[in-house]
Formats: structure tokens, C-alpha cells, sequence
């Protein structure tokens, strides 16, 4: 029991001290901000600080790793699609399973991961990201394709999918994650997976045909 109790301090004074960390992010850029400005804003002593982080880098860089290491957890748990799903899966009308799980994780993070990605936050973070993301996708849809079918070669098709899904991040946490995680979800598989005339409700003849609309 005892040790219980000491572990959910724990996660407390982290949490605390991570929060803190993101609302002074929101009002100076890191350099400026000093362990003293943290713990007063935790309401914690210097010396609980350093019992947990090294100094304001390790605060920053073990925050980061929660949150890769939350997403990576969703990878785990989550049933990615298989390689008989892939041809019968309606990604126009129904969102992919990981990913709105993805955007749910993300919502409980929100203030954190909207100050990490915004201009204030850490661009080094950007690329744990996009490295994570590989990963999932490299296990996922991509493995299941065979490059010498494709128009476009694998690496882009990556690519691209990765820095659509970052953008479509970055936009909703920065417009308030108006839409429900399911919807974003959806959004981001019409995207990827969509071509310029499933934008329309109503298909476009001359986009169809690769003309321009007049």
C-alpha cells in the first residue's frame, strides 16, 4: 500500500511539473525558462525537482519520450489491418482503427502536443514523431504493398502519408480539435488514400477525367 502511494505521488509531481512546463511554453521560449520558474509554478521544492529530472532539458526530453511511448503502446495493443482487410477496407467511410485510437491519445495530451509542435516548441520533436509514425505505417499498410505495382515508389508514398497526418495534427490541435477523433480520423484516410475528386461530396466530372473545371 505504501508503495503504491509513493508511486502515485510520483506520477502526481510529474504531471505537475510537465504541466507546468507546457504552460510556460505557452508564454516564453524554452531558453527563458528556468527550474526556479517551473517548480514555483508546480508548487514544488528545487529538491523534489531534481529527485525526478536532471534539469529543464531532461524535464523536456523524458515528457517527450511519455508521449512517443504512448503512441507506441496504441501501436501495440491496437489490431493493425491485415493484408486480406486491405482490398475490401472502405477508407472513404470508415476511419482506420490506430489512428483514431491516435487522435484520442492525442486529445488527452492536447496542450502539451500543441505547444511541442508550434513555433515555441521543439523541432527535434517533430522527427521522433515522424520516425514513430514510419514505424507503425512500415507494419501496417506499407508492408502489405508491392513496390514494383506501384506508380509511385514506396519511400514517397511514406512520405507523404507521414507529413499529411503531422499537418492534419498540427491543424486540428491548432483550431481547437473541433472534430471528434473518428472524424479526423476518417479526413486523414480520404486524404492518403483519396484522390482530388473525393474532396467533393459530389464527385467532379472534369476532375475525374483530369480536365479543369469550368
Amino acid at each position: 500500500m505504501k508503495e503504491n502511494t509513493i508511486d502515485r505521488r510520483i506520477v502526481r509531481t510529474k504531471k505537475a511539473l510537465r504541466d507546468a512546463l507546457t504552460e510556460l511554453m505557452k508564454e516564453k521560449i524554452f531558453d527563458e525558462i528556468t527550474v526556479s520558474d517551473l517548480t514555483t509554478r508546480a508548487d514544488i521544492n528545487r529538491g523534489t525537482f531534481y529527485l525526478h529530472y536532471r534539469d529543464k532539458y531532461d524535464l523536456l526530453e523524458q515528457s517527450e519520450e511519455e508521449i512517443i511511448e504512448g503512441i507506441k503502446n496504441i501501436k501495440s495493443k491496437k489490431k493493425l489491418l491485415k493484408k486480406e482487410d486491405i482490398p475490401t477496407f472502405d477508407y472513404m467511410n470508415e476511419p482506420i482503427p490506430f489512428v483514431t485510437e491516435l487522435f484520442e491519445y492525442l486529445k488527452e495530451n492536447a496542450d502539451f502536443m500543441t505547444v511541442i509542435l508550434g513555433a515555441k516548441g521543439n523541432p527535434a520533436f517533430h522527427i521522433k514523431l515522424k520516425s514513430v509514425m514510419r514505424d507503425i505505417m512500415a507494419e501496417g499498410i506499407l508492408m502489405h504493398l508491392k513496390e514494383d505495382e506501384l506508380f509511385v515508389p514506396l519511400g514517397y508514398i511514406s512520405a507523404y502519408a507521414i507529413s499529411a497526418q503531422l499537418g492534419v495534427i498540427q491543424h486540428w490541435l491548432d483550431t481547437g480539435m473541433e472534430e471528434s477523433p473518428e472524424k479526423v480520423s476518417l479526413i486523414i484516410s480520404r486524404l492518403v488514400f483519396g484522390d482530388p475528386s473525393t474532396m467533393y461530396k459530389e464527385p467532379k466530372k472534369s476532375l475525374l477525367l483530369g480536365g479543369s473545371e469550368e
